[in-house]
């Protein structure tokens, strides 16, 4: 055994030798072909020819115009109307769900914009009060004096109160034996004791109550306007009496007091800065008469923030409107169901996508187009394409100026469309495109690879072909660099390039016809250098 296992670890031993000596000697050899391969320089001539530069590549095909409708609330599916596949019209229904959440949020975002609006319209109402006015003609009492202008003041405050004295009223109940005899408009006689006079009052309105005297008799209610001649207030006790047209004399079942006819408290509507106020105890003023200005700078921003939340509760109930009428859905374009999710007695969650909708009469594919073509591609173009072998013609409907780099190469997005009424192109798959972006004849031309980047000594970028001095009669350029190894006998030349293909390079200054110039060097085993 202890043989046997000596043997094998000779044999492995000898194999690692052997391929060590394989494996070295092909690293010479190779290092030996590399210092024996010769550079000769490939040459060629600037001649007339024409270019065609073409772009292609693949796409996905999409619908012009496609539409998806997505469940907004939760609800259940009542009846489904349509099915995958079928071609609809803008308009047929779809599906009806029923779900009380799109309901609550329609209700929801209604009450919004109503409490909104009714804030709106008393803060508009309450705006009248910048310049607060009298309702009335009267006489002021109770007036504030701690408010001066330039104040704040605060919204609700009270600044006075508003008497009608050129009128008072005057409360008094008679017996139903007068029932009918005292009307509205009825002239009475109105006694005031502590001046040991009376005046001519009038029945303004007759109550027909039931007041039940200390000695059982049954009173109804009159309400007498007394005019003021100028020497009555408020709280003077006084009686009103007449003759009934068939001669009794009707008196009340008591004195009263007289009432100012009208008596108000002038409160702020808006709050702010005061900028005049004027007002005194007893002072006459008249309807209409401005009591106090305000400044409602706070007033217009807080309606400025008013109108903005109506603006946006307006755009969550058009939004809440918008789910409840997807509940009893539509097709909102015409085209074909290319998508549905929902049958029958389905319980269906918020966020779900129910149907999707596309109108595949017109297709788009979005292609891209690189820096070297994109100036030569302008919307019309036509555009070869191509599904499976189905040919068919294509329109560029849009060039974009927002280019994408990747690998140091710019490239821009285009987009084609294509008619589909046929039905011939299918969604959502790989389509062929190919198109010229450019086309030209009877120019010069070399190949692309004779035209090298390099710089001037003083640092300007040019574009330079190697030209045969003997064709080159000008001062060959000075450069600080130079790309690759140039043979013996020719200088370099400036060059204005126009279009290209994979092969050629239009010439448009710089050489002419006929002229001999350097492509590369090529090296003896076939191999570019």
């Amino acid at each position: 055994m202890k043989k046997k296992n000596k043997w094998i670890k000779w044999v492995i031993l000898l194999l690692i030798l052997a391929a060590a000596g394989f494996f070295g000697y092909r690293f010479i050899k190779s290092k030996m072909s590399g210092n024996q391969r010769q550079q000769t320089p490939m040459t060629g001539f600037v001649s007339i020819g024409s270019i065609t530069s073409t772009v292609n590549g693949s796409g996905i095909t999409k619908a012009k115009n496609s539409e998806t409708i997505t469940l907004s609330a939760s609800g259940t599916v009542i009846d489904v109307f349509v099915e995958e596949g079928q071609v609809v019209q803008e308009g047929d229904p779809l599906f009806t769900i029923e779900s009380k959440g799109a309901q609550n949020a329609v209700q929801t975002a209604q009450d919004t914009v109503n409490g909104i609006q009714n804030q709106i319209a008393e803060k508009i109402k309450a705006q009248s009060g910048l310049n607060l006015k009298a309702p009335y003609s009267g006489k002021l009492i109770n007036v504030a004096s701690s408010i001066s202008e330039g104040d704040e003041i605060y919204e609700g405050t009270t600044i006075a109160t508003l008497i009608d004295d050129t009128r008072l009223r005057l409360e008094q109940y008679y017996s139903y034996a007068y029932e009918g005899k005292i009307t509205k408009g009825m002239k009475m006689n109105v006694s005031l004791p502590s001046f040991m006079s009376s005046v001519e009052g009038e029945v303004e309105e007759v109550r027909m109550v039931t007041r039940i005297s200390e000695e059982g008799t049954k009173l109804f209610c009159a309400i007498i306007v007394v005019p003021n001649p100028g020497t009555l207030v408020e709280g003077i006790t006084a009686s009103a009496w007449a003759v009934s047209s068939d001669g009794v004399e009707m008196y009340p079942y008591e004195s009263g007091k007289l009432e100012y006819y009208n008596t108000k408290e002038i409160r702020t509507t808006v709050a702010g800065t005061v900028k005049k106020y004027k007002l005194y105890n007893y002072l006459d003023v008249k309807a209409g008469q401005t009591l106090i200005e305000i400044d409602g700078g706070r007033s217009d921003s807080e309606m400025f923030d008013l109108r903005n939340r109506l603006d946006e509760a307006r755009k969550q109930l058009e939004k809440a409107q918008l789910d409840l009428a997807n509940c009893n859905a539509v097709a909102p374009i015409s085209g074909k169901i290319i998508g549905l999710s929902v049958q029958p007695g389905q319980e269906l969650q918020m966020g779900q996508s129910l149907v999707t909708i596309s109108d595949d009469s017109t297709i788009i594919i979005n292609a891209n187009v690189d820096e070297r073509n994109i100036s030569f591609i302008k919307p019309g173009m036509m555009v070869n394409l191509d599904q499976w072998g189905n040919a068919t013609w294509g329109e560029i409907t849009q060039v974009s100026l927002n280019s994408t780099i990747n690998n140091g190469v710019a490239t821009y997005p285009i987009v084609i469309s294509a008619d589909n009424s046929a039905g011939t192109i299918q969604l959502n798959s790989y389509i062929q495109y190919d198109l010229v972006a450019s086309q030209a004849e009877n120019i010069l031309v070399v190949p692309v690879q004779a035209v090298h980047q390099s710089q001037t000594a003083d640092g300007r970028e040019v574009k330079v072909v190697y030209v045969n001095s003997a064709n080159y009669m000008g001062e060959p350029l000075e450069l600080a660099w130079q790309d690759t190894e140039i043979p013996e006998g020719y200088v370099a030349v400036e060059v204005e390039t126009g279009i290209s293909d994979i092969n050629n390079v239009e010439i448009k200054s710089g050489l002419e016809d006929g002229w001999e110039i350097f492509i590369q060097m090529m090296s003896s085993d076939g191999y570019w250098g």
